[in-house]
Parts: structure tokens; sequence; C-alpha cells
């Protein structure tokens, strides 16, 4: 009988996070769930997992985001300011038009530069 493994460390992470992670471990090491998942962002996975820590960070410390926001903004890249408005909590977090115009502006910049 196999233990199950304890768990270390919660955090969240990005879809490109979770892709270098899975990656890291070697496909051949992965069962049958984690090899699905590796598909999976290998194929949704917007960005580097680098560049998406960075825009993690930046969206937290200049905009005010929660760490959830900012990682579901960089895991679907929106591209309007309405789109990014439906991950502030529901639509329910309220941010002034030249934050959410900034936000915009970066994610525009980061497509560029891909």
């Amino acid at each position: 009988m196999r233990m199950p493994k304890k768990t270390t460390e919660e955090r969240v992470v990005t879809i490109p996070e979770v892709k270098k992670i899975l990656e890291s471990i070697g496909e051949e090491n992965l069962d049958q769930f984690q090899r699905r998942s590796l598909d999976y962002v290998a194929k949704f996975s917007k960005a580097d997992s680098e560049v998406a820590k960075e825009l993690v960070k930046r969206l937290i410390d200049e905009f005010g985001l929660e760490v959830e926001e900012a990682v579901q903004i960089i895991n679907c890249m929106p591209e309007s300011i309405e789109e990014i408005r439906g991950f502030l909590g529901g639509g329910r977090k309220i941010l002034e038009p030249s934050k959410l115009e900034g936000i915009q502006a970066l994610l525009v910049e980061q497509r560029k530069e891909k």
C-alpha cells in the first residue's frame, strides 16, 4: 500500500509555474494525472514561469491585487478592462480606471514580448 504524501507547503502558482515544476520532475517520472496536467499546462501557458512570477509580483505590489487575483489574471491574460474586472472579486472589487488601464498596459506589453 502506498502512503499518501505529506503536504509540506501550499501556495498559489500560475500555470507557467506548474509547467516548470512538472517538467523538472521529468515526464518519465510522472503519473497519469501529472502527465495530463503537463499536457494541459503546456497548451494553456501564456508566459514563461519567471516572467509569470514577476508579473504576479508587479500586480500585487503596483496595483494592490490579492495573490489569487493576480495569478488568475496571469493564467488567462485578459485583453480588455471588462475582462480584467471579472477577475477582481467577481466584479465586486472596484479599482480606479487608471489602475485598470495600468494592468491592461502591463499585459499588452507582455504579449508583445512573447
